[in-house]
């Protein structure tokens, strides 16, 4: 009896892109999905992708570089990969077993073989929703809280500004501040966005950046006294702006700089005397910087959730089809909150107590 061929939707990069990203850059292809079953001898994990995660970072990789950055360019015709959450199909490997849920690295499609599986987390609170291991639970949160504890090192009472606050790490970022008892302050892309970082993540103020149109004055305005602390996530005209208006012996943790990605020539930035004047530090960070302090940290969030000490929210979008879609409105300030793609639903944990 002749094995049944299993297929495995995927989303390919059709052409290195320049400018802003474009579906038309991604294209969703059917292709024979790989053997189920780990050869004997393979320390391999094979592993049926549950959700997949949209991030900024992944339009860099969507471009070719001469010079290679910290992660490799995508590669034409290939399987886009990134943060996911998944179920392991079968192992040849003597950390995961059948069945586990787990996080990390892996295709944008509906099967994938893992060659290294050691870069992959287990989940340890499968009662909270799997999404979350796309974002709170997962390498945003990780981001978020290495980022701000072990980069920016806050003290109670001090004033803290967050760029792109309402995106994936930006949201937790802020309410980690408020947790430490630091005074914070978001910028967003919608007035939408602006409400909701005052009312659902208990910002003390926001702004809507599109709306401004001196934002050194508006910095000025939100911090009288200046910024301790800023959370960079933008770049370019915002970090001009922030310069003057932080603090002496202020400190600027660079997890990104959104506004530059689609950018083929990137803004200067004038302002950076005020890194001398002021004594500044300015240190950019990568999440594997905190691979180490996972599961203490999950251990954290994860109880601040059950607590109802955070709160999340996600701008999820159903099957592979409409993924190129969702990568795109990361980059037009579409989006609300974590951008994901529900691959294939299998596990049901109530998010009602959690939204």
């Amino acid at each position: 009896m002749a094995a049944t061929v299993v297929s495995n939707k995927r989303v390919i990069l059709k052409r290195y892109v320049t400018g802003l990203v474009s579906e038309d850059d991604m294209e969703v292809v059917t292709v024979e999905a790989p053997p189920l079953a780990v050869p004997a001898g393979s320390k391999t994990v094979v592993v049926k992708n549950l959700y997949i995660s949209c991030d900024p970072y992944m339009r860099n990789r969507m471009t070719y570089h001469e010079e290679p950055s910290y992660v490799p360019d995508f590669v034409l015709g290939e399987v886009l990969v990134n943060f996911g959450v998944m179920k392991v199909i079968s192992s040849g490997h003597q950390d995961f077993n059948a069945g586990d849920l787990v996080w990390g690295i892996t295709g944008w499609e509906e099967y994938t073989v893992i060659d290294n599986p050691e870069t992959l987390f287990k989940i340890n609170h499968p009662e909270l929703p799997l999404s979350y291991y796309t974002g709170i639970l997962g390498m945003p949160g990780l981001t978020a809280y290495g980022g701000f504890f072990e980069v920016a090192k806050p003290k109670k009472g001090e004033y803290v500004f967050i760029s792109s606050a309402f995106g994936a790490v930006g949201q937790i970022v802020g309410q980690l501040a408020k947790i430490t008892g630091c005074y914070v302050v978001g910028s967003a892309g919608s007035d939408e966005k602006v409400n909701l970082l005052k009312t659902k993540f208990g910002f003390d103020d926001a702004f809507n950046y599109k709306k401004e149109l001196d934002l050194e004055a508006t910095l000025k305005r939100c911090f009288p006294d200046g910024i301790d602390i800023y959370f960079e996530n933008v770049g370019g005209a915002m970090l001009d702006a922030v310069l003057p208006n932080m603090r002496v012996a202020g400190r600027i943790a660079a997890c990104g700089m959104i506004s530059q990605y689609n950018l083929e020539q990137p803004e200067g930035v004038y302002n950076t005397i005020c890194i001398v004047t002021k004594r500044l530090r300015m240190q950019g960070f990568l999440v594997f910087d905190f691979y180490d302090k996972y599961y203490q940290i999950e251990e954290q969030i994860a109880r601040y959730l059950k607590e109802g000490k955070v709160a999340y929210t996600e701008d999820v979008v159903e099957g592979l089809d409409a993924a190129p879609a969702a990568l795109v409105k990361l980059f037009t300030s579409s989006s609300i909150g974590k951008q994901l793609v529900a691959v294939a639903r299998e596990h049901k944990a109530e998010h009602a107590n959690f939204i």
